[in-house]
């Protein structure tokens, strides 16, 4: 799984062709043993995340809206993506 970023335990990651089961652009997230699919615009769509993590991720999410979607973009085309740094 192709990480994204890491910060406070958590790991965000995209998954390359991964528009099967999601169609919106989204991430997935670890927590420990809670895994998650939240969609780059915050909505969460899958899984289970403790809720401040959850708000600390959709945070992130909102700050870096731009680069995700970059990523997102070359992930869904089978690309390579540059991590973002968690303080960037």
């Amino acid at each position: 799984m192709p990480e994204l970023c890491r910060f406070a335990g958590i790991i965000i990651y995209l998954l390359f062709r991964d528009i099967d089961k999601h169609n919106k652009p989204h991430v997935h997230v670890r927590y420990g043993e809670f895994q998650a699919v939240i969609a780059v615009d915050g909505e969460f769509l899958d899984g289970k995340l403790p809720r401040r993590q959850l708000k600390i991720v959709t945070g992130w999410l909102a700050l870096h809206e731009e680069e995700v979607y970059r990523a997102w973009n070359l992930a869904v085309a089978g690309q390579q993506f540059d991590k973002i740094p968690p303080l960037s």
